[in-house]
């Protein structure tokens, strides 16, 4: 029996060669409906409405009673203009304070993409060498840290006519570990690994100040807490695990939303039973228009299979965006599209820090 993939034939192409169909398909979509941006009004609410910088903490602001009460709960507060611990130790504590949360927290930009300076914080003084890396007057969320091993990205999708929407797309995310034996270092316990080797320079960057200390005989070490495949996370598809009740309870928190009709709710769970059964799940982010659906990263993925799903992920971007523009909706310009998303892609390159 052949052993299975430990990743795609595709999973670590440069960006430029895979998403290069997707860039030619979006550029047809635009001149079948006669606007390149249109899916900016695939939901109303500008925090959702994806590519142009929105706030995390916005979106999820925007969440009604059910989505709430599932929220892993966090608050919002701005770095000092100039670098004052002091100042940045007060506003910490504050937000940390009205979030109602204590340490260990996730610390992680207000705007950012692909797992870009999240972080866990074990203390305070953590998370104040966290806020001295971070840009000047940048906007922090500091959240409160979900133990729960499961994690999932659960993309949803209603067209403004629909009365109900459906889960199109369902990622379980896995995070990597090993587990100490013969005296060995971290780093060589890392080299053994088939997988963790082929992509150690990540595993290496986060964990470098105790590499080559020995693990403990049977303790285990888990390589990466951020659930983002591009930080080195596994992402398994989850399409058969897909129930009526999780629509149900999906489809609830999301009608609660004015205007969201496309994206994905990242979710922290206890147990994959309850999921499926709508229960036991906490809401992490909310994010919009520029959403993945992530699971074509698993590593059983085909090529065609990864485009298709990509050519359908957009395809329906344009279509709900081209409903609500029949409605009455405007999309932004080209220009300032290309502006706010250049702006965005700056942001988030200064967040150079690794979990």
């Amino acid at each position: 029996m052949p052993s299975e993939r430990l990743f795609s034939a595709f999973e670590r192409w440069p960006d430029a060669l895979f998403y290069a169909p997707v860039f030619f398909y979006w550029l047809w979509l635009s001149l079948r409906h006669r606007s390149l941006t249109l899916p900016t009004i695939a939901n109303l609410p500008p925090a959702l409405s994806g590519y142009l910088g929105e706030s995390k903490s916005a979106a999820l602001d925007l969440l009604g009673p059910q989505g709430r009460a599932r929220v892993a709960p966090y608050a919002v507060f701005a770095a000092s203009q100039a670098e004052d611990p002091a100042e940045d130790r007060a506003r910490a504590a504050r937000a940390v304070a009205r979030a109602g949360i204590s340490y260990p927290l996730v610390a992680k930009p207000d705007i950012g993409q692909n797992g870009a300076g999240v972080r866990i914080v074990p203390d305070e003084a953590a998370l104040l060498r966290y806020l001295a890396a971070f840009p000047r007057g940048g906007r922090v969320i500091v959240q409160k840290y979900i133990e729960e091993e499961g994690e999932a990205g659960v993309f949803y999708v209603r067209y403004p006519h629909e009365e109900r929407g459906r889960i199109v797309s369902l990622t379980l995310k896995f995070f990597p570990r090993v587990r100490g034996a013969g005296g060995r270092t971290l780093r060589e316990l890392i080299e053994a690994d088939p997988r963790a080797r082929r992509i150690k320079h990540l595993y290496f960057k986060r964990h470098g100040a105790r590499l080559d200390r020995a693990v403990p005989e049977g303790e285990e070490v888990r390589l990466i807490s951020v659930g983002n495949h591009c930080k080195g996370a596994v992402f398994k598809n989850g399409a058969a695990e897909i129930t009526p009740q999780m629509e149900t309870a999906f489809d609830a928190i999301a009608r609660e939303i004015p205007g969201f009709h496309f994206g994905r709710f990242d979710v922290r769970f206890a147990s994959l039973e309850a999921l499926k059964r709508g229960e036991g799940f906490r809401i992490l982010e909310v994010n919009g228009a520029d959403s993945e659906m992530t699971h074509i990263w698993d590593a059983r993925a085909t090529l065609a299979g990864a485009w298709r799903d990509q050519f359908y992920q957009f395809r329906t971007a344009f279509e709900i965006g081209s409903e609500n523009r029949a409605r009455g909706a405007r999309a932004v310009g080209p220009g300032a599209f290309l502006a706010a998303w250049w702006r965005n892609r700056a942001l988030i390159a200064a967040y150079t820090w690794e979990e």
